[in-house]
């Protein structure tokens, strides 16, 4: 789970880390009012969106006085910022966030994540900070230094030491970044966070450590023992399809491609998307069901996948196991009796009570697709779209 910028900071700054004072609103005069009690000469105007890269799509703005904060945050909410995480379509500013200024020394990058391959907590720090990452592993790579640490209550010294080593820092600030360090990973353990990120950590001209910019991510799964992190969702910065299909319990992510995909189980679900791009088409979705859907679950996948306009046929891939292919079928019979299917839809069914489905599926009168396997499944609807295909009764 994301959460906006002003909630991340909040929370590290609870943990101990030093953030810029500010405040956030939802509306142009509540922002001024709340605004008035920051004490600076400069304020920093951010947008708050689920995304990165806003500052270059003209979404954090620097101000010198409280009538020239008013214009710009006029002109900022509501705004739809295009970035390149948002995709052509942008996302709408609905609450903006303005903090105080900071004197910049130097500017440093800090992040980290869970290291699944080590099953450790990867450290990433570099001297590049303000940039993107991704342009200092590509340009720079000796610039970033990765340091895996041991998952525990508490992170030694040590381990502290190596990864503020590329900063270069003396005295006070090296010791101020022992301290962010050991609160980040406090929070990190006790939040069951997947990812923090600090761009810029920052060190200021009065030999202060401030985390200047901050983005956080939780696991999703350990939601149920963190009721105030639920508090944080913001639902407005979710597709709303895949909010739908939070509702079901399905887990569903929205892509760009034209051929929907209902799948039980991610790694084949994975395999269905390779090979469908494999022969010249792109997926439209990832779509597991699970394996124990109901009829219930199997029809609210088959609709969300048809509330895509950009879907032209949709590929079913089930091996039953714990889920059955009769209730796999009957759910897509059932979902067809409700909605009117007019795209090609090719159904490959193996494995536990797969007969039972294969009659339901025959005495349905749907004209669908069988196929033996997944390679003749994907060549059966990649040729059907193509062919355009119309399924119906």
């Amino acid at each position: 789970m994301n959460i906006h910028e002003h909630q991340a900071k909040q929370i590290l700054k609870k943990y101990g880390a030093v953030v810029p004072k500010g405040v956030f609103a939802f509306s142009v005069d509540e922002l001024i009012e709340k605004a008035k009690a920051l004490k600076t000469e400069k304020y920093v105007l951010k947008a708050q969106i689920h995304a990165g890269g806003r500052g270059k799509a003209g979404g954090v703005k620097i101000v010198n006085s409280i009538e020239e904060l008013s214009v710009a945050a006029k002109e900022l909410l509501g705004k739809k910022l295009v970035t390149h995480q948002t995709g052509p379509e942008g996302k709408e500013v609905k609450r903006l966030y303005v903090e105080e200024s900071s004197n910049i020394d130097k500017e440093f990058y800090l992040s980290c994540l869970v290291d699944r391959a080590s099953s450790k907590i990867a450290f990433i720090s570099s001297d590049q900070g303000g940039m993107d990452i991704e342009e200092v592993a590509n340009n720079s790579p000796e610039k970033i230094i990765t340091t895996k640490v041991d998952i525990g209550d508490e992170i030694s010294d040590l381990d502290c030491e190596k990864i503020i080593k590329i900063f270069n820092l003396k005295d006070d600030a090296q010791k101020q970044s022992v301290l962010l360090i050991k609160s980040i990973f406090k929070m990190f353990m006790s939040t069951d966070a997947s990812m923090v990120e600090v761009n810029p950590l920052i060190l200021t001209k009065e030999e202060k450590m401030v985390c200047l910019d901050a983005k956080v991510n939780f696991d999703s799964n350990a939601l149920f023992r963190h009721p105030e992190i639920i508090e944080l969702r913001d639902l407005n910065e979710e597709d709303p399809t895949e909010l739908e299909a939070s509702k079901y319990n399905l887990a569903y992510i929205k892509l760009n491609g034209s051929i929907g995909c209902m799948v039980n189980g991610a790694g084949l679900a994975m395999a269905t998307m390779d090979i469908i791009k494999l022969y010249g088409e792109e997926p439209a979705n990832f779509l597991d069901v699970g394996g124990g859907a109901s009829k219930e679950k199997v029809s609210a996948a088959l609709k969300i996948i048809l509330s895509d306009k950009n879907v032209k046929g949709i590929l079913i891939n089930i091996f039953g196991g714990i889920m059955r292919c009769d209730i796999l079928a009957q759910g897509v019979v059932d979902a067809a009796k409700e909605i009117n299917i007019r795209v090609p839809l090719v159904v490959r069914l193996a494995g536990t009570n797969f007969q039972e489905g294969k009659k339901i599926l025959d005495n349905s009168d749907l004209k669908l697709i069988p196929a033996e396997n997944l390679d003749d499944a994907a060549k059966k609807i990649v040729k059907a779209i193509k062919e355009n295909v119309c399924f119906s009764k």
